[in-house]
């Protein structure tokens, strides 16, 4: 068992095998935590004092997603370790499901908005504008952050996610998940774009979640050298599609003892992702 931290990413809700890219029926992220005493148990044997449990998703079904908020819900109101974050989307015929879900954003324990691309929709594509208003406008309003999916190319791509931090990261904490996603994405953030955010009043975050190797190590090492951006990184597993062993090994040995190890593992998660 790692030491105590904070998870600022991890999912919960079993999804269905799917024929992902027109091949057979596969779970590739199985055994995922399907039920909140699965999640429970899961968090107590890796030493997880807290985490931000997000819809589990990939299926490229939206009520799947959507379903998994009530049982986000449920595990926020058993144990106030976890903390939720709700599904939205940004796609136009998502309006009705995300009105559902942003009622359910006053609950106790709603810290945060989860908002991917990778079920369809796309940053620049103006039919989406008005859900993105929504969502962000909710977050802005109560005082929760939107936790966003980067993965290099497409939708998700850094390129494309970043308008969002111009668009919304004046009065939105916006969570950039996976290091902006990929090779690209890491060297445009790491290179200059995630520093010169912070120093321009954004209210932009990340982690290092699915980071290939090198990053990590770079990502501190920048932050030490520019003296910006250590109350910024936060520690995440995206249990089940990644590997925990390995995200904490990598973290673990990128972070320098002292202070910024306890800010990426544990204070920068309990100062962003407060219960509400």
């Amino acid at each position: 068992m790692a030491p105590a931290h904070c998870d600022a990413h991890r999912h919960l809700g079993a999804l269905p095998a799917y024929s992902f890219y027109g091949g057979p029926a596969v779970a590739p992220a199985a055994p995922e935590a399907a039920t909140v005493e699965e999640l429970i148990s899961e968090m107590d044997r890796q030493g997880a004092e807290r985490a931000l449990v997000i819809p589990n998703y990939g299926v490229p079904d939206p009520d799947l997603a959507f379903r998994f908020n009530e049982l986000v819900l449920e595990a926020a109101s058993c144990d106030d370790r976890i903390i939720a974050a709700l599904w939205t989307s940004p796609r136009p015929e998502d309006e009705a499901r995300n009105k559902k879900a942003l009622a359910l954003a006053t609950e106790t324990g709603v810290a945060a908005l989860k908002l991917s691309f990778l079920l369809g929709g796309r940053p620049t594509d103006e039919a989406c504008r008005p859900e993105l208003d929504r969502i962000f406008g909710v977050a802005a309003e109560l005082g929760l952050v939107v936790h966003v999916h980067t993965s290099p190319g497409a939708a998700s791509d850094i390129d494309q996610v970043g308008h969002l931090v111009e668009w919304y990261g004046d009065d939105v904490a916006i969570h950039l998940v996976h290091l902006g996603g990929g090779m690209s994405g890491h060297i445009k953030l790491i290179g200059g774009r995630f520093f010169d955010w912070i120093e321009s009043g954004k209210r932009v975050y990340t982690d290092a979640s699915w980071a290939i190797g090198f990053a990590p190590r770079w990502l501190l090492s920048e932050v030490e050298a520019r003296g910006v951006g250590h109350d910024r990184i936060l520690f995440a597993t995206d249990q089940p599609w990644s590997d925990y062993e390995g995200e904490w090994a990598r973290m673990w040995a990128a972070c320098p003892d002292g202070e910024l190890r306890r800010r990426v593992f544990r204070d920068n998660f309990s100062d962003l992702y407060s219960r509400h």
